[in-house]
């Protein structure tokens, strides 16, 4: 008898033109044109075990500039190696349209959660859409988006000095 699974289960790395396609924005990070991706940033931080730097480029769901600070969410999974890497090691360097800066990652509460995706459902109605149906649920009503939090985990990065503000 084989023993349970004790691994998330992992999906084929992407290759060919898919994998091309999927780097594509961390490629025109590196050749200065970040800011043509708007509401994204492109992160870059230490990998828990080998202390390599890695590079992810992902949407901010909220963002304050007067703080400043950062709000992203989890693809719905707390194995994203990205986020899994900022539990171990919150310090990070973050690069948002032309500029750096060295933040650090704070959790957000489940509550919170909460209210970040209430405000990013008003804002964003096609893409929330989009995102229930990504997660199963049958409609994008609000009712049945509250309580999702606990499956959409939010990371939001802040500037030197600022507790998670």
């Amino acid at each position: 008898m084989t023993p349970p699974r004790t691994e998330p289960h992992r999906s084929k790395p992407l290759a060919g033109w898919r994998n091309r396609l999927h780097r594509a924005p961390l490629h025109l990070y590196r050749i200065g044109l970040g800011s043509l991706f708007g509401r994204h940033l492109l992160l870059m931080y230490a990998h828990r075990t080998s202390g390599v730097t890695r590079k992810a480029v992902l949407e901010v769901v909220a963002h304050d500039p007067q703080v400043p600070a950062w709000t992203m969410a989890s693809r719905v999974d707390p194995t994203a190696e990205w986020y899994r890497d900022l539990r171990m090691t919150p310090k990070v360097t973050i690069q948002f349209g032309s500029r750096y800066h060295a933040v650090t990652a704070h959790f957000v509460p489940t509550a919170e959660g909460d209210r970040i995706m209430a405000r990013y459902a008003m804002a964003r109605p096609r893409l929330t859409k989009r995102l229930c149906v990504f997660m199963g649920l049958l409609d994008d009503s609000m009712e049945e988006m509250r309580g999702t939090d606990a499956s959409v985990l939010f990371v939001r990065l802040c500037g030197p000095g600022r507790e998670g503000h």
